[in-house]
């Protein structure tokens, strides 16, 4: 088995190969003047079992060409499989029509994906897991809450809660709490659909005294994190800690967060990011192990 480790993704990549005992096989990336991608791989992969480990952010959209560029050549240079890893995949939170006339984009992209030639897809807690369905190869989703956990087992938390900002993501909070121990619940978000803008709810969770660990699969603007974080402040929380499988954080997000009153807030590198301090190379390697 061979790792490519993306463009988008060195590092991880990297830790991917070195976890495996696995031959690395680099790609030559550059930009031309006018903005396009030059992609070549540095050695022969014909016959071989690859691994291609790319993300598709920050410039998902360049990202994600990216990826069909590398899936396509895998193929076109004979290698046998191509098994692509895309810790976090961009746009999987336009997986319906909200309103008519919209592009479903994870579905064509997910096709695009198929057509250049990948065998085996792969992404770390994809935003609906169901949608993974559009593909007619052997798709799955790892759970980055495996990682997640081992890194909050070291924090010395204190009686933990752990929480999700809204419904949809119970289930990292879910995973994460057994794990740990800990109770778990969430809180209940609306989002309006033409502004974006969102109203957190809480229900009754009692915080006094307690680290809150508030979980998410991804963290964009904070303002979703940012409101529950001053929910269980108020409800007398000793401690604040905010943790992501995504950490996109875009621009004022961690100071929307910290602002709100957050102690700290983690993510892993799966996207590059300044708070990415949990690998998830070792889920990765587990998995082809």
């Amino acid at each position: 088995m061979i790792v490519v480790p993306g463009p988008a993704s060195p590092k991880v990549g990297q830790s991917v190969a070195d976890l495996m005992g696995a031959k690395k096989v680099m790609v030559e990336y550059k930009n031309f003047p006018d903005g396009e991608s030059y992609i070549r791989l540095a050695d022969s992969v014909a016959g071989e079992d690859v691994v291609l480990v790319h993300t598709t952010y920050p410039q998902p959209d360049k990202r994600l060409l990216e990826l069909l560029l590398l899936v396509d050549t895998l193929k076109d240079l004979g290698a046998s499989t191509v098994r692509a890893v895309v810790p976090y995949m961009a746009y999987a939170r336009q997986d319906t029509r909200f309103r008519d006339g919209e592009a479903v984009s994870i579905r064509a992209l997910f096709k695009l994906i198929e057509k250049a030639g990948c065998d085996e897809f792969y992404t770390i807690d994809l935003h609906k897991e169901g949608t993974l369905d559009t593909f007619t190869i052997k798709a799955k989703n790892l759970y980055a809450s495996e990682v997640i956990s081992s890194y909050l087992r070291g924090m010395g938390l204190e009686n933990p809660y752990i929480l999700s900002p809204d419904r949809g993501a119970l289930s990292i909070a879910r995973r994460v709490g057994e794990s740990l121990g800990a109770e778990y619940g969430n809180f209940e978000k609306t989002r309006d659909r033409v502004t974006g803008a969102i109203t957190v709810k809480g229900e009754k969770v009692d915080a006094r005294g307690r680290d809150v660990v508030i979980t998410d699969d991804l963290i964009s603007t904070g303002g979703t994190i940012a409101n529950a974080c001053r929910i269980v402040k108020e409800g007398g929380a000793k401690r604040v800690i905010a943790v992501c499988s995504h950490p996109l954080l875009v621009a004022g997000a961690y100071e929307r967060m910290r602002g709100a009153g957050l102690d700290e807030v983690l993510g892993t590198d799966s996207v590059d990011s300044d708070i990415g301090k949990i690998p998830v190379a070792p889920l990765i390697a587990k998995e082809f192990r």
